[in-house]
Formats: C-alpha cells, structure tokens, sequence
C-alpha cells in the first residue's frame, strides 16, 4: 500500500515531517539536508494538537468555477481527512486544496486539453497511466458520485456527512482496490491516477495555483519556493538549510 498522507494522520509527528519530506520529493521539490530550517521549528516528538499552530492568512480564491454544491462539499470533506488540521498545518480546506482540485478541474488539465480522445479504449499496460475516454474532469465526478453512492450503501450518508473514521476507511478501501463501486466505476483507479496525485501537487505546488495556502507546506519542509530554481543556489544549497526558506517566494511574488 502506497504511503498516503491521510494514513499519518494519527502518526507521531516525526513520521507526519518524514511523509512531507517524501510526497516533496515526488512533487518535484529540492531534497532537504538533515537540519531543515522550518521542519525542524516544531519538535520532532510534538503531538498534533488537533488544531493549526496559527491562524492561516485570508485566502486569495474564493468560490468554485467547476464543483456542484454536493461535490464541493465531498471534496472539503475528502482533503480535511487527508490534511487534517494539527500542530504543522491547518486542515486541507484552509490550505486551499479543494480550490486547487476546483481550478485544476475546471482548466486545461480537467477538460482534457492535448488528451487524445478518441480511443479505440483497450486496457494499456500500468506504464502507459490510465486509459480512458473520459476527461480527468469527466472521471472525476464520475469517480465522486460512485464514491457517494458507496458511502449512501455502506452508512446511509453522503461521504461528506460521516464520521471521520468511517470516511477514513472508506479512502483506504479506494486507495487498497477493496472498494467496489455500485456503478462499477473503478474507485482505485480513481483515487491512485487521479485524486491523490491532485492533492500531492496541491500541498506543494505554488500559491498560484490555489492550493499550498500562504505557502504552508513550503514553510513546512524548509523549501524556499522559486529561489530554488537558480542554478547557483542549487549548488550552494543542495543538502543545505537554504536562508530563506522560513520565507518562501512564489510566482505571484515576482510579478
């Protein structure tokens, strides 16, 4: 089973930083030296308080450009089980990733801009990513009415209406294939191909994009943000503490 961030969500803190330090790697951030200079401002052996450290900064988004009402409401419920809300960040919905599903969704990306769409549809092998006729857009409302549907069947509420740990579960029957959707949509495909890589590049790509609210994440893992894509930094700094991590830039700040 693939290591997902809502499994932590109960860790020891230190296993919650090593995970962050891990998904930034995939993400495409710099790999951090053994003193990282943000991580490391929250004791290692910290107990999530249940609650963010500080009041997160007024958003810049607001509102949704794709999502129905039911469908923003299953996504906010999704990312704060995935990013629940402790001692390092505040919950997924204050971190701006439902807006950073929103926006993908409703961009290039979700209508399936340079996608070829016209099949025939034969089963690919697993290097060739999922193979479908639908839109990443399309498969994803698809995906989230048969992850409805099986809550509806499993507890008799909408996903969006359960407990945290029923919720929890149900993410681990998607993410494990032990899910099966009443209208036979493939959940696993789902929840691996499409909604967690959208929330890995929502903790960590730039602000620009919505999610990785004032920078969270980056703050986080001691990652500077654009500065790090200086040529000469990343020579000087690589396995270092970069000085200005603690503040970290983003596209929007050199404009």
């Amino acid at each position: 089973m693939s290591d997902h961030p809502f499994k932590h969500s109960r860790w020891p803190a230190s296993r919650r930083r090593d995970f962050l330090r891990q998904a930034a790697a995939l993400a495409g951030a710099v790999a951090l030296g053994p003193a990282e200079t943000h991580a490391g401002d929250v004791p290692a052996d910290a107990t999530p308080s249940g609650t963010p450290s500080a009041p997160a900064a007024p958003a810049p988004f607001s509102g949704y450009e794709y999502f129905s009402p039911q469908e923003a409401a299953f996504v906010e419920a999704l990312v704060n089980i995935m990013c629940p809300a402790d001692a390092y960040t505040p919950n997924g919905v204050d971190c701006g990733l439902a807006i950073f599903f929103d926006r993908q969704l409703a961009g290039p990306f979700g209508q399936g801009k340079g996608r070829y769409l016209r099949g025939p549809w034969n089963a690919g092998p697993p290097q060739m990513g999922l193979q479908s006729p639908l839109t990443p857009a399309q498969f994803f409302s698809e995906g989230l009415r048969a992850a409805n549907a099986l809550s509806l069947s499993r507890h008799g509420k909408s996903f969006d209406q359960l407990e945290a740990a029923q919720a929890e579960g149900l993410l681990h029957e998607f993410e494990s294939g032990g899910a099966a959707s009443p209208a036979a949509v493939a959940l696993a495909d789902w929840f691996n191909a499409l909604v967690y890589p959208l929330f890995v590049q929502a903790c960590f790509a730039d602000p620009l994009y919505g999610g990785n609210h004032d920078k969270v994440f980056w703050k986080l893992i001691g990652y500077p943000g654009l500065p790090a894509t200086h040529a000469l930094d990343m020579v000087q700094y690589r396995g270092k503490p970069y000085p200005g991590a603690a503040s970290p830039k983003s596209i929007a700040d050199f404009s």
